[in-house]
């Protein structure tokens, strides 16, 4: 009499009855004509913008605008790869959870990036302290810094919504 129950069926082999990872988003172009490939673009373009305004700043506040700087290009340099990996096709050859990889990303980057939103509205935020020089009294930032600033805080707060948006629909797919 066989394990099974039934005589001469051999038991079921664990490694093939895992189904295979769902991919619920589009391979190839086709991506683009989702909301969530639109919300990878979108991320790209304004982390994109905060990594400029924030470097155009000359960074005169580097303990705070130096973790904004490493979030905005480390988000733009992943969701580059992540937009590449489905524009190329390679979700259908890379064997992997991808609605979670979608969901695990995402939730990772908006929390740093709300921190990055954070630290820059902070940074902004002090335009009117002044410092005590062995001259003269001057302000912290300058008015070309502090509108940089201001755009740059602007962008952080758009890109950390548009990443919130790609958050929620990685949600969504991952736990239907």
């Amino acid at each position: 009499m066989s394990v099974g129950g039934a005589p001469g069926v051999p038991p079921p082999n664990p490694a093939v009855s895992f189904p295979a990872p769902r991919i619920t988003l589009p391979a190839g172009p086709d991506i683009l004509r989702t909301y969530s490939g639109a919300f990878v673009c979108l991320e790209i373009l304004f982390g994109g913008l905060v990594w400029i305004l924030v470097a155009s700043s000359n960074v005169p506040l580097p303990l705070l605008q130096g973790w904004v700087m490493f979030v905005s290009v480390t988000a733009f340099t992943l969701s580059l790869l992540f937009l590449g990996v489905f524009l190329s096709g390679m979700v259908t050859q890379i064997d992997a959870n991808w609605n979670f990889l979608d969901f695990a990303y995402h939730f990772t980057v908006f929390v740093f990036y709300f921190g990055a939103f954070l630290l820059e509205a902070a940074a902004t935020s002090l335009h009117d302290l002044h410092c005590n020089t062995t001259m003269a009294v001057q302000p912290l930032l300058s008015n070309n810094q502090y509108n940089i600033n201001v755009a740059a805080t602007i962008f952080a707060f758009v890109t950390t919504v548009c990443y919130g948006c790609s958050l929620g629909l990685a949600l969504r797919r991952w736990r239907p």
